[in-house]
């Protein structure tokens, strides 16, 4: 079989429900199907490529997306388990969302200062939480030369975000103060 769509759709016929039964033993029904979904997509991009027999490849792919799942759920989970040792019960009722548009608004002008490999480099790292062997191949240097550029690029968040408080916080100090002897 020389033409790339009839291949591809064989390894289809042959393996969808190979593929599709993996995930299904490993995650919920609608998950499974979109995994499922992906890896054959991830199969159409490397056709050329596959190895024979394909299955264990395919299930590779379905594994290691799996994988990526769970780190994305886990991380999500974590960062809410953070917030909530964080916060206490008088957060809560004393939550100004006024104050918190203040510091999203100050967040984002201080970012706004930051030089565009800055900000990259931050987000490869808080975003993305990619450790800084990949968050450097992904800026194209070496991972000391990352490191270094996101310690210097937030230091200058913090010094950018210093000057956007000195602005800012008067306002919603002052709304706390308020709403603290009302309650």
């Amino acid at each position: 079989m020389d033409d790339p769509e009839e291949r591809f759709t064989d390894l289809y016929d042959r393996h969808y429900r190979s593929v599709l039964g993996y995930a299904l033993l490993r995650t919920e029904h609608g998950m499974a199907e979109d995994v499922s979904s992906e890896t054959f997509l991830i199969a159409w991009r490397r056709l050329d490529e596959l190895p024979d027999p394909a299955l264990p490849w395919l299930l590779g792919v379905v594994r290691n997306l799996l994988a990526k799942q769970w780190d994305s759920r886990q991380r999500r989970r974590n960062l809410v388990d953070r917030l909530a040792a964080l916060s206490t019960s008088q957060d809560h009722l004393i939550f100004d969302i006024a104050e918190h548009v203040v510091d999203r608004e100050s967040a984002l002008n201080a970012l706004a200062t930051l030089p565009e490999q800055d900000v990259e480099a931050m987000a490869l790292a808080t975003w993305h939480g990619l450790p800084p062997d990949q968050a450097a191949a992904v800026m194209g240097c070496s991972t000391r030369t990352y490191n270094v550029r996101l310690h210097r690029a937030r230091k200058r968040l913090g010094r950018a975000l210093g000057t956007e408080a000195r602005v800012a916080r008067p306002r919603s100090s002052l709304a706390r103060a308020r709403l603290t002897e009302e309650a």
